[in-house]
This record gives structure tokens, C-alpha cells and sequence, in this order.
């Protein structure tokens, strides 16, 4: 069986990325983001993508090194107040947003993992969430439906992984990763520390390496803050 590490993020993507493609970015404000993996999209040149990510990364950095190449067409969110460029190139139409409640978009990704394709819920019924969309009642009560989100490339930032692909994530970067790591064609991962198989505890995985198929050591991971607030030091 052919490894699944490789020497560098752009050779994990290599051949892989293409115009029009559907792509899930991990992580939370700017942890546990697969920074490293996203610059090798940026270096791709592929144009047109559609990508699924709870936010847009900040002004330089994360999501925001490809809006600023505009190599995203549109963007499946949930928060993206950080970032101006984003607010720029949607007001101004160059950027289409698909806007979800932010438990909604983590659901519809388990489902997309999960093979289901849609579901029920009540957040969102009786304001724009619900548009369009089909509205049932349930045991007296009313629910919107949404579709399970499926994408043809997930790219996930682990703590922790074997040669296997098996997972460990570490506090807040454990949000969206590891269902992202479920619902797509490809999982992608750039991990901080790569072990040899065996060496994690099979009690202590979050997501097994058969969802995964390609991975790529980055041990010297950026550790960015979104948003510095001090105090003055005291006297």
C-alpha cells in the first residue's frame, strides 16, 4: 500500500485541485486552521472555488491569502465579521455568501459525512434563513429543511496523526476539523506532530485514517491570535 505522507503540502495537492471545486476548510477563527495547505491552494492558481468554512480566516492570512488572489467565488459560512476584504468583495457582488446559523452549518456537514442528505430543524423558521426553502411541521412544532454539505476536497489541521491518517485534535481546533474530515472525496491534513502507527491510543482518536488520504508534517505550526486585547501592566 502507497504511503500517505507527503513531503510538502504542495505535493499532497498536486493534481488534485482544480477551477470550480468544492473545498472545506477546518478550524476556528484562526485555530486550528490548515494554513499551510490553504497557501498551497493559493499557489495552485485554481480560480472559481467554492469553499465551506465556519469563517474567511482574517486580512492576510488563512482563507484571506485567497480572497485576496480572488481565487474564491463563494463561501458557505458561518462568521466572517473579521475579515474587510470578504465584507469589500460581497458588498460589491464579486463574492457570493451562502450564510448559515453556526450550528446549522457544523450539522449539515456531519450529515454530508454521514450520507444524510438533509434534515429538520427549527433555527431559522420565520426569518431569511428560511426562504426558499421547505418548511414542515413536526408534533406542533415548525422546522426548516437543510441539505447536507458534501465537498470534493477537505483540508483539516490535526494536533496529532499517524502514518495511517488516524487523528488527535487539541481543544478549540477540534471544531469543525474533524467532521470535515468525514465529508468529503479527499481529506487533506496537515498535522504538528506524525507518529508511527500504534502509537496512539485507540481511545484517544477523534478521526480514523480510513477517511483520510493524504497527509503532510508541518511541526513548526503558525499559532496566530485573531484579536490581541491587553491590559495595562500593573503598577
Amino acid at each position: 500500500m502507497s504511503s500517505k505522507v507527503y513531503s510538502s503540502a504542495r505535493e499532497a495537492l498536486a493534481g488534485q485541485i482544480k477551477d470550480g471545486m468544492t473545498i472545506m476548510s477546518g478550524g476556528f477563527g484562526l485555530c486550528g486552521i490548515p494554513d499551510v495547505l490553504i497557501e498551497a491552494v493559493r499557489d495552485s492558481g485554481a480560480k472559481n472555488l467554492t469553499v465551506i468554512s465556519n469563517n474567511a480566516g482574517v486580512d492576510g492570512a488563512g482563507l484571506g491569502i485567497l480572497l485576496e488572489t480572488k481565487q474564491i467565488a463563494k463561501m458557505i459560512s458561518s462568521y466572517v465579521g473579521e475579515n474587510k476584504l470578504f465584507a469589500q468583495q460581497f458588498l460589491s457582488g464579486e463574492l457570493h455568501l451562502e450564510f448559515n446559523p453556526q450550528g446549522t452549518l457544523a450539522e449539515r456537514i456531519r450529515a454530508g459525512g454521514a450520507g444524510i442528505p438533509a434534515f429538520f430543524t427549527k433555527t431559522g423558521v420565520g426569518t431569511v434563513i428560511a426562504e426558499g426553502k421547505e418548511v414542515r411541521e413536526f408534533d406542533g412544532e415548525t422546522y426548516v429543511m437543510e441539505r447536507g454539505l458534501f465537498a470534493d476536497i477537505s483540508l483539516v489541521h490535526a494536533w496529532k496523526a499517524d502514518k495511517e491518517g488516524n487523528l488527535v485534535f487539541r481543544k478549540t481546533a477540534r471544531n469543525f476539523n474533524p467532521m470535515m474530515a468525514t465529508a468529503s472525496r479527499m481529506t487533506i491534513v496537515q498535522c504538528e506532530h506524525l507518529v508511527e502507527v500504534g502509537e496512539i491510543d485507540g481511545d484517544a482518536i477523534h478521526t480514523p485514517g480510513i477517511f483520510v488520504k493524504r497527509i503532510v508534517h508541518v511541526p513548526n505550526a503558525a499559532k496566530r491570535i485573531e484579536q490581541r486585547t491587553t491590559r495595562p501592566k500593573a503598577a
